[in-house]
């Protein structure tokens, strides 16, 4: 953490591991099972199975890769930025703040703030990862498993859980 007398906290390196780790385990997994794959792969899953697909290729094979390491990245810059941000506590008396901004109320809240969305993040990963189990099969087949949705929501529904603690704190902690 920063030191101690209002200065920024130091960004939370550890909290974005597993986020680097759930990416680069896809990259391994999705270039192992590339080869087997068949010529043509899931590329959208609907409510009644998979619902188009798209020639086999690199950029195809690996969509949801991309999308998650877009996602890190968002989730990470949105750590960095909710650091950087002047928490209420800090605001002078009359200082008037954009209406744009939510500003934490304290340091400490900006970094628990931080913690969860990098945690977000990694569960986010976590759903990719268990669509790729249907969208890399060797054998092409429309149907998605019954357990897919609950599987892919689990993962997203438990990250917001620090989320929303963390809003909830910091609103408490603004009250006080």
């Amino acid at each position: 953490m920063g030191d101690g007398n209002g200065s920024r906290p130091d960004f939370p390196w550890v909290w974005l591991l597993p986020q680097l780790a759930v990416l680069a385990g896809l990259v391994v997994w999705g270039a192992a099972v590339y080869p087997g794959l068949p010529e043509r792969v899931p590329q959208h899953i609907g409510p009644g199975g998979i619902d188009a697909w798209a020639d086999k290729s690199v950029a195809a094979v690996f969509v949801p890769v991309l999308v998650y390491a877009g996602t890190a990245a968002v989730m990470t810059a949105a750590s960095a930025a909710v650091l950087r941000v002047r928490p209420v506590n800090e605001l002078a008396p009359g200082e008037r703040a954009s209406s744009l901004v939510n500003r934490p109320s304290t340091r400490a809240s900006a970094l628990r703030t931080a913690r969860a969305t990098l945690q977000l993040g990694f569960c986010i990963g976590l759903s990719i990862a268990v669509t790729c189990t249907v969208m890399w099969r060797a054998e092409p087949d429309p149907r998605a498993p019954a357990w897919l949705l609950p599987a892919v929501l689990a993962p997203i529904a438990l990250g917001l859980v620090p989320v929303l603690a963390a809003a909830v704190r910091d609103r408490r902690d603004r009250r006080k």
